[in-house]
């Protein structure tokens, strides 16, 4: 490009772009780089985000003082001592709340694979197929589970999130055996995974195994060295805190560096202490942060509360605006109400199930272009 007014163009336009987004006043993008390897792990798309969801198995995704047991797969789970629950409710299944009634059971392609039912149902609503499909597998849980293995054999990436095992054993080593047998399994797939391990490490609720961020730092450190050795390639290794942590917290802190980290990301919840709060505002000072990384933005879990009511549209609308961001390159529904203490808690309810407005906005934002960055295939939806 010859000098002058042409750069200032464009330099305007990437300024332009990066206000647009939930940077919010953050500064340009940066221009991003990743260590995973182009062609075997999953990379950034050129233009745009991936979309994806978490999708709870029929009969999970229930508030969670109407669960009972420990489902396969969900982000429930009954926790040990010595094991993280698989996910952010810390409890097992029960109410089919957050998923499709049986009586309504999907058809089409994949449908009948293993555990593949609501995941086909929901892309059925949005109208297109998912870029990634989020898996939750506790510390010692076994992988790939039958859901793994059918997103794996389909046109869909894998996000794989592995719960946090005790960050001083890991560095002892005594944790090796367990996390060369996960490393091995991920390699034997052939297919690109994204993989993040420990998230939310920035929670108090996470002391106890985490200790401190200096310990996470050097159990990430081990664990990749790990894989590295196993010769694993296709695997994006994500590190997500909370966006709250950035805040009321020191996230940042539990960064292992530029060089151990493929994408950053954040859960992008609102908050359950808020009546109302854009996406753009809780994830803020995240992306402030973020500014300095060159890495490209995951957001792992971001859903709005069903206690916004008839608002729930215009949140997703304004949430689609905030996200097209040119350093954030994969978003992730959470279409739950698992994280819910009982079913009168809307405000940690996410799932769009029966809201018709919420579903035509969610669909809304998949089937906008940025949010299509492979031009999948798109239907009228429902």
């Amino acid at each position: 490009m010859p000098p002058g007014a042409p750069i200032l163009a464009v330099a305007a336009l990437v300024a332009v772009a990066a206000a647009a987004g939930c940077g919010s006043g953050a500064g340009a993008a940066p221009k991003i780089t990743t260590t995973a390897r182009a062609g075997v792990a999953p990379t950034p798309p050129a233009k745009g985000a991936y979309f994806g969801a978490w999708v709870p198995a029929e009969g999970e995704g229930g508030p969670a003082s109407s669960r009972s047991g420990s489902p396969s797969g969900s982000p429930s789970g009954s926790p040990s001592e010595d094991d993280e629950p698989e996910g952010p409710s810390g409890s097992g299944s029960g109410s089919p709340s957050g998923t499709r009634s049986p009586s309504a059971k999907p058809t089409g392609k994949d449908a009948d694979k293993p555990g593949m039912g609501p995941i086909v149902g929901f892309e059925r609503d949005l109208g297109r197929q998912l870029d990634i499909v989020q898996s939750y597998r506790g510390w010692k849980s076994p992988f790939p589970a039958d859901i793994d293995t059918s997103v794996l054999g389909g046109n869909r990436y894998l996000l794989l999130s592995w719960g946090g095992g005790d960050t001083k054993e890991i560095v002892k080593g005594t944790q090796d055996d367990l996390i060369r047998t996960r490393a091995r399994a991920i390699k034997a797939t052939g297919k690109p995974i994204f993989l993040r391990w420990s998230r939310d490490m920035d929670k108090s609720s996470s002391d106890k195994r985490v200790h401190s961020a200096a310990d996470f730092i050097a159990a990430w450190k081990h664990m990749r060295a790990i894989f590295k050795r196993e010769k694993v390639d296709n695997v994006a290794w994500v590190w997500c805190p909370t966006a709250r942590g950035f805040g009321s917290g020191n996230a940042g802190s539990f960064y292992p560096g530029d060089d151990e980290v493929d994408w950053i990301c954040a859960d992008a919840q609102p908050g359950g202490d808020y009546d109302y709060r854009d996406l753009s505002e809780a994830v803020k000072l995240f992306m402030h942060w973020a500014r300095d990384r060159p890495k490209p933005i995951m957001f792992a879990e971001f859903g709005v509360p069903k206690s916004y009511g008839e608002r729930r549209a215009a949140w997703l609308r304004e949430a689609a605006k905030a996200m097209q961001d040119p350093q954030v390159k994969a978003v992730v529904y959470f279409n739950s109400d698992e994280q819910a203490e009982d079913p009168r808690d809307d405000r940690r309810s996410f799932s769009v199930a029966g809201d018709k407005r919420a579903v035509s906005a969610l669909r809304e934002l998949a089937t906008t272009p940025y949010f299509n960055p492979r031009n999948l295939p798109v239907t009228s939806g429902g």
